[in-house]
């Protein structure tokens, strides 16, 4: 009956490595991540959970005449925020998936 104490302790162990990631997946959603373009002139925050929580747009990059401009590094900042999220969370996460074959 060695199997069912080897199993056990399987078991054990896969609840603790999901309440660690779940502990992980936590302090990652309330992490915020900064993008910015335009060297500073929009800075995009966005949460770990990739909501944007925060905007700001210096006044020098507000061109009534070049609106597109103004566009782009919003939408740069953004991408450039959400690709730190996604940098921390594989990082993160990964730890917990090496040597593992899971589909995640």
């Amino acid at each position: 009956m060695r199997g069912m104490g080897n199993m056990q302790n399987m078991m054990k162990q896969m609840q603790k490595m999901q309440k660690k990631m779940a502990e992980a997946q936590e302090e990652l959603a309330v992490k915020e991540f900064e993008g910015t373009a335009g060297g500073g002139m929009v800075t995009v925050k966005i949460s770990g959970q990739k909501e944007v929580v925060d905007v700001l747009i210096k006044e020098e990059a507000v061109d009534p005449d070049d609106v597109e401009m103004l566009q782009d590094l919003v939408l740069a900042a953004t991408n450039d925020a959400l690709k730190k999220v996604d940098e921390e969370t594989n990082k993160t996460m990964g730890q917990f998936t090496k040597g593992m074959n899971l589909p995640f």
